[in-house]
C-alpha cells in the first residue's frame, strides 16, 4: 500500500485563492504595508484561519527564539484588570522556565486574528486567549498548526481548556446587596456587546432584580461599551430619565472610573445621591472616597491557573478539555451606602 502523501504546507497563494484576491493583497493585509478595504481584510483573515497558513519566516525555518514561550492574546494594554492577570501569568511561566510574549487584541475580532498570527509566527508553544467574541476563528487557526489555546476570562463554545470567574451569580449578589438596603431603582452599565462577560453579568443583573421582586425597566440597562467614555454617556442617559436610578451596578473597572467621573461632573456624590457597586476591584479601591464596594476577581490565580493548563497541555496534548470556574470575592466597602464590614 502506498504511503500517505505528506500534508502540504499552506502558502500565501493558497490564502489568496481562498480569499479571491491577489497574493500582493494578502501580503499587504498581513504586513500592513498598504491600506486595504475592511471587507477584503476580513476575507483574507478568514482564509488565513481556514487554510492554517503561517507566514514565511516561520515556515522557512525553525527559529529557536520562540521555543519555551507562551503567547498571550488579550486587551492587556487597554484593560487594567488584565495587567494583574498578565502578572500572574508571567510569574508562573517564569518559574517554569517559559518566557511570555504579549499581543494586544483591543477586544476586536480582526485584531485578534492578527495577534494570534503574530504569536504563531514567533513559534509560541501555547496561546492564552481572552477572546473578543466566541474565539472560534483564532482557535481554529492555532489548531491548524497544533498550537494549544487556553481560553481565559471569557468562556467560549469550543473544546479547549478554559479558566474564568463566575459572572452571573456574583452580579446578582451585587443587586441583592443594593436591594437589601432599600433600593428599587437599580440600573446597570453593561460592557461591550458580544463579550461573554457582558452577557453573563447582564444575566446576573436581571436575576438579581427578579429574586428581589423588582420589575425590570429596560431604560435602566445601559451600554457602557467597556470604556470610560461609554460609561460617561450611559450616566448622562440615566440621569436624563424622569425617574433616574438611585443605585448603579457597573460592569467593569474601566466603566467604574467613567461613571464616577460623570457623577462628579453632574454634581452628585456617591453614595449620598447614587449608590454604586462594581464588578472588578482595583488595587487602590480602598483609597477611593468613598471606598468602592466591588466583586474582586482573583486575577493572579486566574493567570497562574491558565499557565498550569498550558504547561500540562503542552506535555499531554491528548488530555480532555478542562473548564475551571473561580468565584470572585465580595468586597464590602462604602460606595453602596452602608458601613463597610468591620476589620477582623
Amino acid at each position: 500500500m502506498a504511503g500517505r502523501a505528506p500534508r502540504q504546507t499552506p502558502t500565501m497563494s493558497d490564502v489568496a485563492r481562498r480569499a479571491g484576491v491577489s497574493v500582493s493583497t494578502v501580503s499587504h493585509v498581513l504586513n500592513k504595508t498598504r491600506p486595504v478595504a475592511p471587507a477584503t481584510v476580513r476575507s483574507v483573515l478568514d482564509a488565513v484561519a481556514e487554510t492554517g497558513y503561517v507566514p514565511d519566516p516561520v515556515a522557512r525555518a525553525l527559529d529557536s527564539t520562540g521555543y519555551g514561550t507562551i503567547g498571550l492574546a488579550m486587551s492587556a494594554l487597554s484593560n487594567p484588570y488584565f495587567s494583574n492577570v498578565v502578572h500572574g501569568i508571567d510569574r508562573h511561566a517564569s518559574a517554569a522556565g517559559y518566557s511570555v510574549l504579549l499581543a494586544d487584541t483591543h477586544d476586536e475580532a480582526d485584531t485578534e486574528i492578527k495577534a494570534v498570527s503574530e504569536l504563531l509566527r514567533r513559534r509560541v508553544s501555547a496561546i492564552i486567549l481572552a477572546a473578543s467574541g466566541d474565539g472560534a476563528q483564532a482557535i481554529r487557526y492555532a489548531g491548524k498548526v497544533d498550537v494549544p489555546v487556553i481560553a481565559i476570562d471569557r468562556f467560549v463554545p469550543a473544546a479547549v481548556d478554559q479558566v474564568a470567574v463566575d459572572n452571573t451569580e456574583p452580579t446578582a449578589i451585587l443587586v441583592d446587596h443594593l436591594a437589601s438596603v432599600g433600593h428599587t431603582r437599580i440600573a446597570m452599565i453593561t460592557g461591550r456587546d458580544g463579550l461573554t462577560t457582558t452577557l453573563e453579568r447582564r444575566d446576573g443583573y436581571r436575576l438579581g432584580l427578579r429574586r428581589n421582586g423588582i420589575e425590570a425597566d429596560p431604560r435602566y440597562e445601559t451600554d457602557g461599551d467597556s470604556s470610560e467614555e461609554g460609561a460617561e454617556a450611559a450616566i448622562e442617559l440615566l440621569l436624563s430619565l424622569p425617574q433616574p436610578p438611585t443605585a448603579l451596578v457597573v460592569g467593569n473597572n474601566r466603566m467604574t472610573i467613567g461613571a464616577l467621573r460623570a457623577l462628579r461632573d453632574a454634581g452628585l456624590t456617591v453614595p449620598k445621591d447614587m449608590a454604586l457597586v462594581s464588578f472588578d476591584d482595583f488595587e487602590w479601591a480602598d483609597l477611593f472616597h468613598p471606598r468602592l464596594t466591588a466583586m474582586a476577581q482573583p486575577a493572579l490565580s486566574i493567570g497562574e491557573q491558565a499557565v498550569s493548563m498550558a504547561l500540562s497541555r503542552i506535555t499531554s496534548p491528548t488530555l480532555p478539555p478542562r473548564k475551571v470556574t473561580i468565584n470572585p470575592a465580595f468586597m464590602h466597602r462604602e460606595s453602596c451606602g452602608c458601613p463597610p464590614d468591620p476589620v477582623a
